[in-house]
């Protein structure tokens, strides 16, 4: 078995502690015994797959042009959710706008980058791993932020959590990746059957420095499994309570993990989750008001429930999309791919309710795209550097000029 054919087997959710080497167990007692340190914030990434209208989420409702150019899909100017005299919500998003008024939402307008791509997975990718539109990058932001954690420390792939059953790129770094978890309780029994047994039959000195990598890897999931499954589950008891009633939808039941294992005292500082069906290529209104509901009844929810649990100022939500959608909506009550887009952050004692920047600039498109103005990375660096207290250049790459929302 090969280390690309070992890495397809999920998160290594069937590892046998029993049968781990003994090198495995000391290599566990010397880099997980003990957790390492945070500053105590917390950042919660929302991602809206599929490449979600910005324009008809944040709408420009004073705007002959987009009216004109939208004469089907366009909200209609007595439905929106104004948040300023220029723009306003989508009607489906009244949690949201609940959040906004209490102070708790930034709105970034023009978020992209240079020499878009209009591919999901290219841009994807980009947004993933933060490099140039030109550069191809194996690791991610968040994963690099978990290499950085960790340098010369435990290694914990806990640090970041994706709820799923895989992992994104954006959650793999150079040298550790961080932990999918779906279920605190199925990973932790999936870890205590069988794989390590074909594993170690394999252990041969032809591939010692492969091998010795998987083992590595699998004792730290192993590990992080069991850290995790004990702060959810001690004495077989669940030492968590959500305090608010979530939707029945993927978004919700992810969220409300989240909050789970925050409240739980699981010491992970990135959480990732995502959300898909947003590439409306045809009848948009209909799909992208059902998932735009869904999208601000969970967040509405887990703020809820963080503030009840009193961790509302140590948990900041950000949301984005790999892309927007082109101004024009096309022949099938759709919209295209486009490039600019909105950005929200959700809590985490950020300043009072704003939209940060300028409105969508409809007269000065590219190809009858948005300019974007506001590079995505701007945001990770002044996250990285501000909230998450990290080395926003070495997690980066180069060094972006911060935004101010922090």
């Amino acid at each position: 078995m090969n280390r690309r054919n070992f890495l397809k087997q999920s998160a290594f959710t069937t590892a046998g502690t029993m049968l781990i080497p003994h090198f495995l167990k000391a290599y566990e007692a010397q880099m997980m015994g003990q957790v390492s340190a945070s500053n105590g914030k917390i950042l919660v990434v929302v991602q809206l797959s599929g490449g979600n209208d910005g324009l008809n989420t944040v709408v420009p409702y004073r705007n002959d042009i987009y009216y004109r150019e939208r004469p089907t899909i366009a909200i209609k100017p007595e439905k929106v959710l104004t948040l300023n005299n220029e723009i306003g919500l989508h009607p489906a998003m009244t949690p949201l706008k609940a959040l906004y008024d209490e102070g708790l939402v930034t709105v970034i307008n023009n978020v992209g980058y240079p020499n878009p791509d209009r591919s999901h997975f290219r841009s994807m990718d980009i947004w993933q791993t933060a490099s140039d539109s030109d550069k191809y990058v194996n690791s991610g932001w968040v994963g690099r932020y978990l290499d950085a954690a960790c340098a010369g420390k435990e290694q914990q792939p806990f640090r970041t959590i994706e709820v799923d059953d895989t992992l994104s790129l954006a959650m793999k770094g150079d040298t550790l990746n961080g932990l999918a978890v779906l279920d605190p309780k199925k990973l932790y029994n999936q870890t205590r059957s069988g794989l390590v047994t074909g594993l170690s039959k394999e252990h041969t000195t032809a591939q010692p420095e492969s091998v010795a990598y998987l083992y590595k890897t699998l004792a730290e999931t192993v590990s992080s499994a069991a850290y995790v499954y004990d702060k959810t589950n001690r004495a077989g008891i669940p030492v968590y309570n959500t305090l608010a009633t979530y939707p029945a939808n993927e978004l919700g039941n992810r969220l409300k993990t989240v909050s789970q294992l925050i409240q739980a005292g699981v010491s992970t500082s990135v959480y990732y989750v995502s959300i898909s069906g947003f590439d409306t290529h045809s009848n948009q209104p209909g799909q992208q008001e059902r998932l735009l509901g869904q999208y601000a009844e969970a967040v509405g929810a887990f703020m809820k429930d963080l503030k009840a649990a009193g961790r509302q100022n140590d948990v900041l939500l950000m949301t984005f999309s790999e892309f927007g959608r082109r101004v024009k909506q096309n022949a099938s009550n759709g919209t295209d791919h486009g490039t600019a887009n909105n950005v929200f952050l959700i809590g985490g004692g950020l300043p009072a309710k704003r939209v940060l920047n300028e409105a969508p600039n409809l007269t000065q498109l590219t190809e009858g795209d948005l300019a974007y103005s506001v590079d995505f990375r701007q945001i990770y660096a002044t996250l990285l550097h501000d909230y998450l207290g990290a080395d926003d250049v070495a997690i980066l790459g180069r060094k972006f000029d911060g935004v101010k929302i922090v």
